[in-house]
């Protein structure tokens, strides 16, 4: 099932919490965050302000982080990343976190899905799948000059969906951390 919460929504961080929290389950290790983008299009960049917002955040996020603005990890090398991530982080679930297109009346909403993320597809690019749960913030409308219209989005609207995105990422650690109660997560 896909959840979709409208970034002006007041209650779209809980909404995308406790969406993430249903699609993840229990979890039996850290969790990984993947945000995939670049900081050259406003557009794109929303996976490495997610990245950025949940290294900084007061709280702390327990878990892994991939994808930030001064280390963005691009769609290009998400096939590298995925048996890497894989490795490393034996047993962790990975939310993949990137910039979408889709349709003009979907612009705003913040989609979280059980499902694995694949990068590029709204640059017609044919990549490899990667995570357990995607995360995509729909920025602009789908369209032949979609990557054109990615220089052209608002960053506000980015930043705002940033903003939900790791606070429920982080909402959702805490939550996981605190009803384990345990030092290694």
């Amino acid at each position: 099932m896909e959840y979709a919460f409208h970034f002006y929504n007041t209650l779209a961080e809980t909404g995308a919490m406790m969406a993430l929290s249903r699609c993840l389950g229990t979890l039996t290790a850290p969790p990984v965050v993947l945000c995939i983008g670049s900081d050259l299009a406003v557009g794109d960049s929303l996976g490495p302000i997610v990245g950025t917002m949940l290294k900084r955040r007061a709280a702390g996020f327990y878990g892994y982080v991939y994808g930030t603005l001064k280390s963005p990890v691009t769609a290009k090398e998400v096939k590298y990343l995925s048996d890497f991530l894989r490795k490393t982080h034996p047993g962790s679930k990975i939310v993949a976190v990137d910039a979408a297109v889709g349709e003009e009346s979907d612009v705003g909403l913040i989609k979280v899905v059980p499902a694995p993320l694949r990068p590029g597809a709204g640059a017609n690019k044919r990549l490899g799948r990667v995570g357990d749960v995607s995360v995509l913030g729909i920025v602009a409308r789908r369209s032949a000059f979609s990557y054109s219209l990615l220089n052209l989005t608002r960053l506000n609207m980015i930043y705002s969906m940033g903003e939900i995105i790791s606070g429920a990422l982080a909402s959702l650690s805490v939550k996981e951390f605190q009803a384990r109660k345990v030092g290694n997560f």
